[in-house]
């Protein structure tokens, strides 16, 4: 199985929805940056993927890495479900982030013993039902089922050429990873590019550059939304005031994390306390 760094995995969930098609459309010619996955939860649908178009039927799937030109299409008679999910800041030791190494962007069900599916249906259930904490609950399962597609992966279907990273790439990539394990595990301290360097024993302006190179961010707008995404988290449970979130995840400001939140979210945090009332 390709490996994936447990201390680091915690993928950005930009969305889950689920679409019902039981009449002819064709859908707009697009791409993303950031992976999405397809799923065909039932029926079957014709996709047309950088020019090419194959016939996708139950538990089928596409891995539309960023840049991948796709629609659908759903001729006379198709009807179908499917389940999209995109998401970033996916890793995978040794390739580079938010790509999946596959040689083909669809994905056969595996019919005997297939867990993807199942998976699938715990989604579907979460999302209709959105109990409190639903969200996070969805999260769970989409890291779930990311694990069971790359468990499911055979060994011919794995890209090696031309993907895998350099041994200078990789080293970069493994600091990177160090870097963000210690903002997750330490988002709540006084955390700056002067205390990394002193606990990576790595310069301010290389940990900045390195850092950037992989993830498209800075180290300390990275910690930001680790901070912010968690108490995003505390706020959907309930039982927290704004002030008591910020604090809980490093900001003793209550009124500049307001300010963050809403520049992150498009939102006052305050709001997601109304909603849980």
């Amino acid at each position: 199985m390709l490996k994936i760094d447990t201390n680091t995995f915690n993928p950005q969930i930009l969305y889950v929805g689920d679409c019902y098609t039981n009449e002819p459309r064709i859908g707009e010619n697009h791409h993303h940056d950031f992976i999405e996955l397809s799923i065909i939860y039932e029926g079957h649908v014709k996709y047309n993927i950088e020019g090419r178009e194959v016939i996708l039927n139950r538990g089928d799937m596409l891995v539309l890495n960023p840049g991948v030109r796709h629609f659908d299409i759903a001729e006379s008679g198709m009807k179908n479900i499917q389940i999209h999910i995109g998401f970033r800041n996916f890793t995978l030791a040794g390739f580079p982030r938010n790509t999946f190494p596959f040689k083909e962007t669809v994905l056969r069900r595996n019919q005997t013993n297939s867990k993807i599916l199942p998976i699938c249906a715990e989604i579907l259930r979460e999302k209709s039902e959105e109990n409190p904490g639903y969200d996070l609950i969805l999260k769970t399962y989409v890291m779930q089922l990311i694990i069971q597609i790359l468990r499911e992966a055979e060994p011919e279907q794995i890209q090696t050429s031309g993907l895998k990273l350099s041994m200078e790439e990789f080293e970069k990539q493994q600091i990177v990873n160090e870097i963000i394990h210690y903002m997750e595990k330490h988002h709540t301290e006084d955390v700056s590019l002067s205390t990394l360097s002193e606990t990576m024993y790595i310069s301010p302006a290389y940990i900045s550059r390195v850092f950037k190179e992989e993830t498209g961010d800075s180290p300390i707008h990275y910690l930001i939304k680790i901070r912010l995404e968690k108490a995003f988290v505390l706020l959907k449970d309930g039982r927290f005031t704004v002030k008591e979130a910020a604090k809980l995840v490093g900001y003793n400001d209550a009124y500049y994390f307001s300010k963050l939140f809403k520049k992150h979210y498009g939102f006052p945090p305050s709001k997601i306390l109304q909603r849980t009332s």
